[in-house]
């Protein structure tokens, strides 16, 4: 196991509660339908498919080193709160007057999928879905602008998940390391490459459906609203576009989630969270 997650890095759980005392406006983010809409649909996914990351991971913590074993656990410690705030989250979209259930029966589609594969395939996708969390969450927390004119506890929501998931962003890869240890290169490699891309396909298709779901139901729907969507995801302030660059590399050779080193971007925003901080 070639495993390179810095020697002084301290999975720390910060125990927060968001917007539990007043709403969010319908269109949350700057007025915007677009904007709300693209971070609506992702917010739906987090609470079973944080459920399921914890699931897969779990299953190999037996018998991983104890550093490992430890990161595990504070990984699932963070992951259940994420879902806890995602919950309550989604109760702002319900609010709003949003009705989320088909993009939920979206998410129970694909994790129904997964519960007839191997535990292994399950990790497999958790290690790329923890890659694509991690690249989205340094882009948030590096460029303020996606979250500008946000409401404040929305807003402070999504930082906080951010710098958690660029935090635990090498957990599922080094328990994915450690579970296919006996493999050669070039079939972990193999498997890996494979399914980011069935990974990234479905996470385009199911996201793109749940956004454009959401605007239908602000009455916006035709050619031209999938084009503003476009423009949003690749153009600006183009979260898809940004972070395109960081997805190849995970194709790479050597590829590992702390060969790139970014934890000042938790430095950023962390100093908000400090007294919630819990015991890994």
């Amino acid at each position: 196991m070639n495993a390179k997650t810095p020697a002084d890095l301290i999975i720390t759980p910060r125990d927060l509660r968001f917007g539990r005392d007043g709403t969010y406006r319908r269109w949350w983010l700057n007025d915007d339908p677009i904007a709300t809409a693209f971070y609506n649909a992702l917010s739906v996914t987090f609470p079973k498919g944080e459920g399921f990351f914890i699931d897969s991971v779990r299953k190999f913590r037996e018998g991983t080193p104890p550093r490992l074993e430890r990161e595990i656990n504070a990984f699932i410690k963070q992951e259940v709160i994420h879902s806890r705030e995602h919950v309550a989250f989604n109760r702002h979209v319900v609010d709003q007057g949003y009705d989320i259930r088909p993009l939920d029966a979206e998410v129970d589609r694909v994790l129904a999928i997964a519960k007839g594969r191997p535990a292994i395939a399950s990790l497999a996708a958790t290690m790329a879905l923890e890659h694509f969390t991690a690249i989205i969450a340094h882009e948030l927390v590096a460029n303020p602008a996606h979250l500008a004119g946000g409401d404040a506890q929305a807003a402070a929501l999504w930082r906080w998940h951010a710098i958690e998931e660029i935090e635990h962003k090498g957990v599922a890869y080094d328990t994915w390391l450690h579970a296919t240890r006996d493999w050669s290169r070039f079939t972990r490699w193999r498997i890996k490459a494979l399914v980011m891309l069935i990974v990234t396909a479905r996470f385009f298709a199911g996201r793109t459906k749940g956004i454009l779901e959401l605007l239908r139901q602000d009455g916006l729907t035709g050619a031209g609203v999938k084009w503003r969507v476009f423009k949003y995801a690749f153009g600006n302030p183009g979260m898809a576009r940004k972070v395109l660059g960081a997805w190849l590399a995970f194709f790479l050779p050597g590829f590992h989630p702390w060969n790139h080193d970014d934890r000042a971007l938790i430095g950023l925003v962390d100093s908000e969270y400090e007294a919630a901080r819990l015991a890994a």
